[in-house]
């Protein structure tokens, strides 16, 4: 990450050199000799960091760093002292200093803290910023988000809530389709009727079919009463059936011909009864690649999939992620009676960093514990879970560097990114096909010969 560097050294050698080496590593960078000419410039103009010197004529490092903290203690300010010299490094810590670099310069450990510290200044500046905006932002029902993957999905929302056509949401677990669902319902004609859901893959088949389509007195053993099913409880509204995947194979004639016909019959009924539902599915499974395995109606999946919309995993909606941090923060503390109204810099920063397998649902958990067990108004790193504070990103070494031993075949190497985007979409065959810019067929004879190999 570059940023605007304000570097500080009435050393005009060491002011050249090191503007010169940041401004190769993509720094945009302003230089002063004159310590008491900083200030005023750093309050003219919007620099990410502040790269001072301690020991210089007429204001030294010390003060500076103070005088910024006092007038500017949004920024960071890194110093730069001579080897040894710890008591006066410490002592610029004590005055607000983000960070400390010794003599002789390593540029690259500069740079780092540079980067850091500039890393640091932008997520502090989101941290406030997101107090004031949370209550402005685009959401839809209970949909909260402005980043680009978002608006594409409130986009097409927008433009299918009048429709009457059957949506397929695709998404990770935790992603929040039945909020969809939801918005989708609160947005169209149907809205003053009934949003009924159910979970397909919470029942066994003869209860999921006796809640779907009722059953008749008599039908089986406790049926006292008729009773009507979810399609009829609809009637006039949506019908959303989450995890439609699950659905046993033998259930999904029936479904098909209900969606066909827009007719039921009770179990154990003699009568079909017509209904008019919008009808609503959701999936974190790859029904496209269960209809290749024949574990999913091919006719049935096309039925359901006349608008397909992808709901985006938490990982690829960037700023999102502390914007919904700040609405959680805000709903717990208000529901636990806390006083608590937003985060530091270094919780913002590992919650951005975390790769969030559970997607929302996981962060709304970590958030709910963060304000029962915090002390303070702004939640720390202590709050939250363990496996988030302890997270490092890690990056994917495939080919190995040094030894002509240490280097692996292209098989090898593409067998290792295949399983990795496996990983990465959570199994999600279609979806892996399309990154990898393979078709399914060709995708699932690579699939089967890296099974192979490791029997």
């Amino acid at each position: 990450m570059s940023g605007r560097v304000l570097l500080v050294d009435d050393d005009p050698s060491m002011v050249e050199l090191l503007e010169a080496r940041l401004t190769r590593r993509g720094f945009t960078v302003s230089s002063l000799t004159d310590s008491q000419a900083a200030l005023p410039l750093l309050m003219a103009q919007p620099f990410d960091v502040l790269l001072t010197d301690l020991n210089m004529q007429g204001l030294s490092g010390t003060e500076l760093c103070e005088r910024v903290v006092a007038n500017r203690p949004d920024l960071p300010v890194v110093v730069v002292t001579a080897f040894g010299s710890m008591e006066t490094a410490i002592a610029a810590i004590r005055a607000g200093a983000y960070d400390f670099i010794t003599k002789p310069v390593d540029i690259d450990a500069l740079v780092l803290t540079l980067t850091r510290a500039v890393q640091h200044h932008h997520l502090k500046g989101e941290v406030v910023r997101l107090t004031k905006v949370v209550a402005e932002s685009q959401r839809l029902g209970g949909l909260l988000g402005s980043s680009p993957p978002m608006r594409k999905v409130y986009d097409l929302l927008s433009r299918i809530a009048d429709s009457e056509a059957t949506v397929l949401i695709n998404g990770e677990s935790g992603t929040g389709k039945e909020l969809v669902a939801r918005a989708l319902h609160d947005k169209s004609k149907r809205a003053s009727g009934p949003f009924v859901a159910v979970n397909c893959a919470a029942m066994p088949e003869a209860l999921l079919e006796s809640e779907l389509f009722g059953h008749a007195k008599g039908a089986f053993t406790d049926a006292k009463a008729a009773r009507s099913g979810l399609f009829l409880q609809a009637h006039g509204g949506t019908l959303f059936l989450d995890e439609v995947g699950e659905m046993p194979l033998g259930l999904q004639p029936k479904l098909l011909r209900a969606l066909q016909e827009r007719v039921v019959r009770p179990v154990g009924g003699d009568h079909e009864v017509s209904f008019d539902v919008r009808m609503v599915a959701a999936t974190n499974r790859d029904l496209e690649g269960m209809v290749e395995e024949n574990r999913f109606r091919e006719d049935l999946y096309y039925r359901l999939n006349v608008v397909q919309l992808e709901l985006p995993p938490l990982r690829a909606r960037g700023g999102d992620i502390l914007l919904l941090v700040q609405h959680f923060i805000e709903h717990f503390a208000a529901r636990g009676s806390k006083r608590v109204t937003g985060l530091n810099e270094a919780v913002a920063e590992r919650l951005m960093s975390y790769s969030w397998p559970g997607n929302v649902r996981e962060l709304r958990n970590c958030i709910e514990r963060a304000v029962a067990v915090t002390v303070t108004e702004r939640l720390s790193v202590e709050d939250l879970p363990e496996k988030i504070r302890a997270y490092r990103a890690t990056q994917q070494v495939v080919v190995a560097s040094g030894e002509h031993s240490e280097l692996t075949t292209l098989e090898e190497v593409e067998r290792r990114y295949i399983l990795r985007v496996m990983e990465e979409v959570k199994g999600n065959k279609s979806l892996a096909a399309q990154i990898l810019g393979l078709d399914r067929k060709t995708l699932y004879r690579k699939l089967d010969r890296i099974k192979g190999s490791a029997e």
